[in-house]
């Protein structure tokens, strides 16, 4: 077991590394070169991954591919997608390419409000506190305006802010509850700084203006958005669905409708039929520059919000018409952040068309409904694991160290017998023998 050690970060790259090595790792040589091959061979590159987080050892790659065949609003996008899981890219391209001959995806911004809120702790009178919120309200506006000017010029800013009484629930609990415009800016550091420049404020005016004490808990933003939303859907009559592996329509749409109702009435289906559509949506996120992990926490939140985890896709069959939709909040951003930093975040967003944030906010949508379109219709067709495992297939075998040759031959003995961990280590060893 390791020694506790001081002032880490400050010392210099090299010999963290050598910290690390010397307290965990047996190989030390093996382990080093391991943490040097995944460096950039740039060193202006390698220099900026380094300053993005602290003590920094190495690189942590992610494949990035790409989804092409995205026709959303009648435009034709090529979807980059960072992530590792096997057959995500692949689900969401087929997905992408059989609604791209049934008309595409529609997609609309529902609104784009953001929110952020001062937490504080009142011992005084409420109605005074109204009557003093009152009061003061334009001048926590105003004491802020050397940060939004900017924000404002270009059309966003503060939109409100309201006192909610949260006392009930906790004994003399307060909020500053403000709801801001951010644009193309996912806006986390603007809301932030305005956030305490209000409780500056707050506090400085309640000194002297108000009976009984007033502390400041905490300012910040929150990542639960639900006014923060994008819809998207795909439609087209019951008929139209037939393709290579829907033989009979009807009955396709009729079970995938059932599949998406008990994912709205079951939360131990709804996690994973959720976790799915994020597998989209992550990994537009990530390779976009954004904060996935808030997406994340925000979008789960949404699925909760009538009281019990649900669905967040829709199906309906109405006139002969098969639709399937999703509405979710999603605060983006295409300025700002690691947008204007990372190389391949560049290299995404110009993929993209150098979308505006409500652009992304679409394109975002439409992944995650791709991606659980792709899973539906295999769960209620073939079943997930014949194309998940055959996408698996490759990593089965690079575990096992196979050969170009060992590849092409047991790839080539899948194509007709089913997939799984087992059988493809049969298959390698009966081979290897």
């Amino acid at each position: 077991m390791p020694n506790a050690i001081s002032g880490f970060s400050k010392l210099t790259k090299s010999e963290k590394i050598e910290w690390l090595l010397d307290s965990y790792f047996a190989d030390r040589e093996t382990a080093r070169q391991l943490v040097k091959q995944y460096w950039n061979s740039d060193e202006k590159l390698q220099k900026l991954h380094d300053e993005f987080i602290e003590n920094t050892i190495t690189n942590y790659y992610l494949p990035l591919g790409v989804a092409p065949n995205f026709l959303i609003n009648d435009t034709l996008y090529t979807i980059p997608m960072a992530i590792e899981e096997s057959s995500v890219v692949a689900a969401a391209s087929k997905a992408a390419k059989f609604w791209y001959d049934r008309g595409g995806f529609k997609a609309e911004v529902i609104s784009t409000e953001k929110i952020g809120q001062v937490h504080f702790i009142y011992t005084g009178d409420f109605e005074k506190l109204k009557m003093f919120f009152k009061d003061i309200k334009s001048k926590l506006i105003a004491s802020t305006s050397h940060i939004t000017k900017n924000m404002e010029r270009r059309g966003g800013g503060i939109l409100d802010i309201e006192l909610r009484n949260k006392s009930e629930n906790l004994d003399n609990y307060y909020q500053l509850h403000a709801t801001f415009e951010t644009l193309d800016a996912m806006g986390a550091n603007f809301i932030n700084s305005c956030l305490e420049q209000f409780a500056i404020t707050l506090k400085s005016e309640a000194n002297s203006q108000l009976e009984g004490d007033l502390d400041i808990v905490m300012s910040i933003l929150s990542n639960y958005v639900p006014n923060c939303l994008v819809r998207a859907e795909v439609s087209c009559k019951i008929e139209d669905l037939k393709s290579k592996d829907i033989a009979n329509p009807k009955i396709f749409a009729q079970k995938f409708k059932q599949a998406v109702n008990i994912a709205e009435i079951e939360p131990f289906r709804a996690v994973t039929h959720n976790k799915g559509i994020m597998n989209g949506i992550d990994a537009v996120v990530l390779a976009t520059g954004n904060d996935f992990r808030a997406v994340e926490a925000g979008v789960h939140a949404y699925a909760a919000r009538n009281g019990s985890y649900s669905s967040l896709t829709y199906c309906s069959i109405d006139d002969n018409v098969f639709k399937f939709w999703i509405e979710i909040p999603l605060a983006l951003g295409t300025v700002g952040g690691l947008t204007s930093l990372h190389p391949l975040v560049k290299f995404s967003l110009e993929l993209l068309e150098k979308p505006t944030a409500k652009d992304l906010m679409q394109i975002v949508a439409v992944a995650g409904l791709a991606q659980n379109f792709g899973a539906l219709k295999s769960l209620t067709t073939t079943g997930i694991q014949e194309g998940h495992m055959k996408m698996h297939l490759m990593n089965i075998l690079n575990q096992f160290e196979a050969s170009v040759d060992e590849k092409t031959r047991i790839i080539e003995h899948f194509k007709t017998n089913v997939v799984t961990h087992s059988a493809v280590v049969e298959a390698i060893e009966n081979l290897r023998k």
